[in-house]
């Protein structure tokens, strides 16, 4: 584990939509220094994907480990194919279904991209996009950006500016507010190296999804495999809040032994007897769940929650992903 980064910064809070913000922004990217953008998912920590040096800022300001892949984020499939030294037809058939969005495909990488943006694999990981913030970013910049969550290495992903700046403020010169997240979890994530389609990580592009462009997708049956991760996400726990998260079958019966720092969420009312602060009603909705999920998470945190019981999801597809991201959060 890369120990993090002492605070260093007087972390600066621009509005995304503020004159001349995203030209601040690239002119500190270019410069080799950290700025945290929103995106579609989650707001990134980017740094120049071509730059080394800057990418290590990336992993020491998180804690991240080395071994812990990042994702390079790009404005077109023209630059996406600079950091890969292959693009098959179906990263093709995949990219005009589903870029710009929240997808990032796994592909051979390109000699120009440094060795630790990888954690030392053959592979990379890009994506392209839909937020216009980080889009902006990427066009005033003309170079690919490196962007992890930006969180402390294993805690909760950010969804808001203020999240952003409790977890790394200090330690990162800027953050561009562009408000909340449209989506609020990560994005999908598709191994297109193999024989076979293979998806990573589930995200709110769903296997159906791509399977009905691609035909045979598969889903990675370990979390991960032998030699280099491929892709961020895949460890056992991750995108953890401070309180312990249980997910309850029977919540019912987990109210019941409950303490007095448990707080709840779940997709239906509290019983009477709880009290309100401590019970969060999430909508009953893949999607509306998704998008508020974490800010939930992290508001429990600042009530001082110590333990979070979670009501158990649906099994249905679409909410696959949402198992995915609670079961690390777990470490289930």
């Amino acid at each position: 584990m890369t120990e993090p980064s002492e605070p260093s910064f007087s972390t600066e809070v621009q509005p995304a939509d503020a004159p001349g913000a995203l030209g601040q922004a690239a002119g500190l990217l270019a410069q080799g220094h950290l700025v945290a953008l929103p995106t579609e998912t989650v707001y990134g920590l980017a740094a120049d994907a071509r730059s080394p040096d800057a990418v290590a800022r990336i992993f020491e300001a998180k804690g991240r480990p080395a071994d812990n892949p990042l994702i390079v984020h790009v404005d077109s499939v023209g630059m996406a194919r600079d950091c890969v030294a292959a693009w098959p037809s179906a990263a093709e058939k995949i990219a005009e279904q589903f870029w710009p969005g929240p997808l990032s495909l796994v592909l051979p990488k390109a000699v120009t991209v440094p060795d630790i943006v990888t954690a030392g694999g053959a592979t990379v990981a890009v994506r392209c996009p839909a937020h216009p913030v980080m889009r902006g970013v990427l066009a005033k910049c003309g170079f690919p950006l490196a962007a992890p969550s930006a969180n402390r290495s294993n805690r909760l992903s950010p969804t808001r500016a203020e999240h952003v700046v409790d977890q790394l403020g200090g330690r990162i010169p800027l953050v561009l507010d562009g408000g909340a997240c449209d989506l609020g979890i990560e994005s999908t994530v598709l191994d297109l190296t193999g024989d076979t389609p293979t998806l990573l990580r589930p995200g709110m592009i769903s296997l159906g999804q791509l399977q009905a462009v691609l035909g045979g997708v598969v889903s990675a049956k370990l979390s991960a495999g032998i030699g280099p991760l491929k892709s961020p996400g895949l460890l056992p726990r991750h995108y953890s809040p401070r309180a312990k998260l249980v997910v309850c079958g029977d919540l019912t019966a987990a109210l019941g032994q409950a303490g007095e720092a448990t707080h709840v969420i779940a997709r239906k009312s509290s019983p009477n007897a709880w009290p309100s602060e401590r019970w969060h009603r999430l909508p009953d909705d893949p999607d509306g769940f998704a998008r508020e999920l974490y800010d939930t998470l992290h508001r429990c945190d600042r009530l001082g929650a110590e333990t979070i019981l979670v009501q158990a999801l649906p099994s249905a597809p679409d909410w696959a992903a949402l198992h995915d991201r609670l079961n690390r959060a777990a470490g289930t």
